[in-house]
């Protein structure tokens, strides 16, 4: 299933509180109005879902099959209708971001960025504050004062649904909630001291959207086309086989040290291709418009704004 966090919209303004739904065919159906409908307790948010456990999304895949007439008028809202928001608006820690994870962005950052030249024998963490994230079509800030530098970097979003505690690698996946896109948008010339939060953490640095794909529709996270554009110019082409290390390893590596929660994200990291790493190099201005499309999730488009 796909599921959205949304909120009404009428006459090109939003309006109303932040909503969860589920993506069904071209309507968005509100879930918690949906299981007032057929006698389920479901909730209004991404994170209270998530907190049920797996078997909340058995529960309600098996009672969308019954959907009829009557409880689609009561509980959908046709998606031109809707503004999407983040899926997840607010995350409850940082998002964990995992650095240097594709071997020929390791090229090129060690060339254009000064990072180490030797792949990671470890995954690379870093992490962006809740105050990053914003939602599909909303705009990235350029602020001139603080950067010149700003830059791309589409992602796969892994969404925590279990808590994971020194979890084994091969158990790994079974702990996911399941997939989105992320934008790691970094201001390139905002590093301090090897350093990245400052670079990556700035309020609208990560772009999130427009959904969360559950792990059932998602058959390998290891196997997604993923790529960017600006200005519908096409900027990064790959695909996550190539990662130095994948979901299971990433989520291993992380509960050894610190427990993950439901609701927990993770940026799996970027392939080659960033604005920093091209010759000439290029980056972001206001008036661009950068999308992130992963196959079999959708795409995430954002302005980018002067501040």
């Amino acid at each position: 299933m796909r599921f959205v966090t949304f909120s009404s919209r009428q006459g090109g303004k939003d309006h109303g509180q932040a909503r969860l739904g589920v993506l069904h065919d071209d309507l968005v159906i509100d879930l918690e109005r949906f299981g007032a409908c057929v006698g389920l307790a479901l909730p209004s948010t991404m994170l209270d879902f998530i907190d049920m456990g797996p078997a909340a999304v058995r529960v309600v895949a098996t009672a969308l099959e019954t959907l009829d007439d009557a409880t689609r008028i009561a509980c959908a809202v046709p998606v031109d209708n809707v503004a999407l928001l983040a899926p997840i608006p607010r995350p409850r820690k940082n998002i964990f971001g995992i650095g240097l994870n594709y071997t020929e962005h390791v090229a090129e950052s060690a060339r254009a960025l000064d990072t180490a030249n030797a792949l990671p024998s470890e995954p690379v963490i870093f992490s962006k504050p809740p105050t990053a994230v914003v939602a599909w079509d909303h705009p990235v800030h350029h602020d001139a004062a603080i950067t010149q530098q700003l830059d791309w970097e589409t992602e796969l979003g892994v969404v925590i649904g279990r808590t994971a505690r020194r979890v084994a690698e091969q158990d790994a996946l079974d702990h996911v909630f399941g997939y989105t896109v992320i934008n790691d948008i970094s201001a390139r010339d905002c590093r301090r001291a090897g350093q990245w939060i400052v670079s990556k953490g700035q309020d609208t640095f990560a772009p999130m959207g427009p959904c969360i794909v559950t792990t059932d529709e998602i058959g390998d996270p290891h196997a997604l086309n993923l790529a960017t554009y600006v200005n519908g110019v096409e900027k990064q082409n790959s695909n996550t086989r190539f990662m130095l290390f994948n979901v299971n390893r990433i989520i291993a590596d992380i509960s050894r040290v610190m427990t993950l929660e439901p609701g927990d994200i993770i940026a799996t990291g970027t392939p080659a291709g960033v604005g920093a790493g091209r010759t000439p190099q290029e980056f972001m201005w206001p008036g661009d418009v950068v999308e992130s499309v992963i196959e079999g999730i959708g795409a995430l488009r954002n302005p980018i704004i002067a501040i």
